[in-house]
């Protein structure tokens, strides 16, 4: 695909609300399976959404225990920064990273819900602007207990008894207006140095977090202008951050039931060519009526369309989902001045 812009497809498998009762969300088998047609579609990631009012087991649980039946597309599921100690997120994530070799995401979301509030005896939760905020400290902070181990610091010397060398473990000293956190962490440097963070940015309230701390921001729209709008936006505020805006993937989140949308998947075929083509977005994330009835039929008649015009991947080029993204492996802020990703 020398010349033409790289096209980033996705797809959410978590069974829709209205079905994740009764059956423990889905056995193991099935959620397996799905990431696995997904893997062999060639797509960058999935995402398996969650929160506290939805049953079963949390998402982190089901894409650790999917992480070893894959071996190439990301896996990202969603974990509210709400209720949650940012401590234990960014270590589960981490966790997720060395299961997956290097394949894991985090999708940042936020609990507004009084129903998910009254389960911790808590009064209902701030205004959705607070709750980003917090959002976006608990991703900076993440990213900085994900550096806080150099890439070097595990010795493994049975000789000495040493597993680490202490002087390359580092103090992250955090103080943000609803928590702080000390460090290092817990667990070691990911394989990725840092995993992959999404965050829905179609909302005005998130978008401030997903410019500053996303490295995919997932937005909704009925027109190819709206998405190209919210693409600048996202872009500009990433700039006046210091950011690159480059290294910020922008997906179109669209939910659709194959069928029943005119013109079926032939249609979301152009559709997804035509807003890619014309620079609205960079890709796609499909959130699909019925996974195990859709999944397949957008593997087979939209991805594989979009194949055969030469927009997307016929296989796998590298093995982390930074790699798939096109995304560097960032240096540790507490690496030497000189050190190499």
């Amino acid at each position: 695909m020398t010349g033409v812009r790289t096209l980033h497809l996705a797809v959410e498998i978590a069974p829709p609300p209205s079905a994740a009762t009764g059956s423990a969300l889905r056995d193991a088998a099935a959620t397996v399976a799905l990431a696995r047609l997904a893997e062999d579609a060639g797509l960058d990631f999935l995402t398996h959404d969650d929160s506290f009012a939805r049953p079963g087991l949390d998402a982190l649980a089901v894409l650790a225990r999917t992480a070893p039946e894959t071996r190439s597309i990301g896996l990202v599921p969603t974990v509210t920064t709400t209720h949650t100690e940012p401590f234990h997120v960014q270590a589960a994530v981490a966790s997720l990273d060395w299961a997956s070799r290097g394949r894991a995401g985090w999708r940042v979301a936020v609990s507004p819900g009084a129903a998910e509030a009254r389960l911790f005896g808590r009064r209902p939760a701030a205004p959705a602007a607070e709750l980003w905020q917090e959002a976006g400290e608990a991703a900076e902070v993440a990213r900085l207990l994900w550096d806080s181990w150099e890439d070097d610091a595990e010795i493994r010397d049975v000789a000495t008894g040493r597993f680490v060398d202490r002087d390359k473990l580092h103090h992250v000293d955090f103080e943000g207006a609803s928590f702080s956190v000390r460090g290092p962490s817990i667990v070691p440097r990911p394989p990725q140095g840092n995993p992959v963070v999404v965050v829905d940015a179609t909302r005005p309230a998130a978008r401030e977090t997903a410019a500053r701390h996303a490295d995919v921001a997932l937005v909704r729209a009925s027109s190819p202008e709206e998405a190209a709008a919210l693409r600048a936006e996202l872009h500009r505020a990433a700039r006046a951050h210091g950011r690159d805006p480059g290294l910020l993937r922008v997906l179109l989140t669209l939910a659709a039931d194959l069928d029943a949308h005119p013109g079926g998947p032939a249609a979301l075929a152009g559709l997804v060519a035509d807003w890619h083509g014309g620079g609205a977005v960079d890709g796609l994330h499909l959130v699909p009526a019925v996974p195990e009835r859709d999944l397949p039929r957008f593997a087979a008649e939209v991805v594989g369309p979009l194949r055969d015009r030469g927009l997307f991947r016929t296989a796998y080029e590298g093995t982390t989902l930074r790699d798939h993204l096109g995304l560097p492996r960032p240096v540790s802020r507490y690496a030497p001045k000189g050190a190499d990703a």
